[in-house]
């Protein structure tokens, strides 16, 4: 669909290819994921009969090898509307930032449960203490970022010389079709770097 829709636009920038995008990939997206809890429940009751059946004796490797396939695109499309509602609470985010709103409340509710530590090792024993594993945390921190008497040292001691020309001139220099090629593969592919919505997985796929 993203070649079709590129197809006649030539050289244009890539980020005014972004913006012809707009209207056929929500075209796209009604089509593909507008109904997922429809699809989603379809597929449940039908493994449902099947498991109906199975309870009063009729069963037979058809009906287990539908089961099977059934139980597939059921996990594919569970899949599919995790990563739909996770890329929607991000283009939420982008959208209204900060506001004090009862999505955002529960979405910073079920991130706090999600990273509580409910246990942890202390001295190769399992602690469960709320008041012990503050402190240790809080005590571990402190010893990692203490601060640590380091010398004056000044340019002038010797320490710090100028650079080449060479060297200057390559700080200065526009990064290669290569080096940006690098830095976008060793970004984490589920992430936008803007409030557009594209993820680093999409232009990664535009890339290539």
């Amino acid at each position: 669909m993203v070649k079709e829709e590129w197809r006649g636009l030539g050289k244009v920038q890539f980020t005014e290819k972004l913006k012809t995008l707009t209207i056929p990939l929500s075209r796209w997206h009604k089509e593909k994921f507008g109904d997922i809890d429809l699809k989603v429940q379809q597929l449940e009751d039908e493994i449902r009969k099947l498991d109906d059946l199975a309870s009063d004796g009729v069963y037979d490797g058809t009906m287990e090898a539908r089961r099977r396939a059934l139980v597939s695109f059921c996990k594919c499309w569970y899949v599919r509307k995790e990563i739909h509602w996770k890329q929607m609470s991000r283009s939420r985010h982008a959208k209204y930032m900060d506001k004090n709103t009862r999505y955002f409340h529960n979405l910073t509710l079920a991130r706090r449960r999600s990273n509580r530590i409910d246990a942890l090792v202390i001295s190769g024993r399992l602690v469960r203490n709320q008041a012990r594993i503050k402190s240790t945390i809080r005590d571990f921190y402190k010893n990692l970022y203490r601060h640590e008497a380091s010398p004056l040292v000044g340019i002038r001691d010797g320490l710090v010389n100028k650079i080449q020309e060479e060297e200057a001139t390559d700080l200065e220099r526009l990064p290669s079709a290569d080096e940006i090629k690098e830095a976008i593969w060793d970004c984490e592919s589920s992430k936008a770097p803007g409030c557009d919505g594209y993820n680093m997985n999409f232009i990664k796929k535009c890339w290539g």
